[in-house]
């Protein structure tokens, strides 16, 4: 059951998924891509970039049309988008590379309709720029024009509608900073788990959907999707 999940999973991604964006580096992973929803152009992802979405919480890439152009989305290598992520674009976000986006996360640059004017869209707009090793909480929504320092930590539930500076924890609506993130240990970004030859990432990969689903047969499949128990 576990070869037979990873191979589809695959053949959706490679023949169904990437042909939807512009741009899918060497190594990505994407669980449940038929989670996943794209729309538009302009939407370019980097190396060992992986998404993990769910029903019920499906992952969604959007970009938006105007008279002036087309929004770009850009993800930078080694980038996680967790469950329920939403990005939509009418003019540019771009996320830097290692960056973390938890189970929930919006960012929209634009307001999607003008304030006075109901019926035009997209309303206002300014990029959106997440500088490398930014770690976004659960649920939380970056505004338009907004842009995150490196490295800064954003914590769950917050709204972000200013600038934050880089190596800062901040939380709250409107987000701001709490304390400085500190230096009295090394960062280790995600770029880590990707400097060893493709062969052993592949190895560490393997072994990792080999934990996680090693305990999935067609039978316990059946028994859960019809007759759930607590434990599932």
């Amino acid at each position: 059951m576990m070869r037979v999940t990873l191979a589809l999973q695959r053949f959706y991604t490679k023949h169904l998924l990437r042909p939807q964006v512009d741009e899918m580096g060497e190594g990505c992973e994407v669980k449940k891509p038929w989670y996943v929803r794209i729309d538009g152009p302009g939407i370019r992802m980097g190396r060992f970039v992986h998404l993990s979405a769910s029903w019920g919480r499906p992952i969604e890439l959007c970009t938006f049309s105007t008279e002036s152009g087309t929004g770009d989305l850009i993800i930078g290598d080694h980038c996680l988008l967790s469950p329920g992520v939403r990005i939509s674009a009418a003019t540019r976000v771009e996320i830097g590379d290692d960056c973390m986006l938890a189970s929930g996360v919006y960012l929209t640059d634009a307001d999607w309709h003008d304030v006075h004017d109901r019926t035009r869209a997209p309303g206002r707009s300014a990029p959106i720029v997440l500088e490398e090793n930014v770690w976004i909480g659960d649920g939380t929504i970056v505004c338009k024009g907004v842009r995150i320092g490196a490295n800064t930590v954003v914590g769950a539930g917050s709204v972000v509608v200013q600038d934050l500076p880089p190596n800062s924890i901040a939380a709250g609506n409107p987000a701001r900073v709490v304390r400085p993130l500190g230096d009295e240990e090394k960062l280790v970004t995600r770029a880590a788990l990707f400097q060893s030859s493709a062969t052993e990432v592949e190895r560490k990969n393997a072994f990792l959907r080999f934990y996680t689903l090693c305990g999935n047969t067609f039978g316990g499949w059946l028994r859960a999707r019809f007759f759930p128990t607590a434990s599932d």
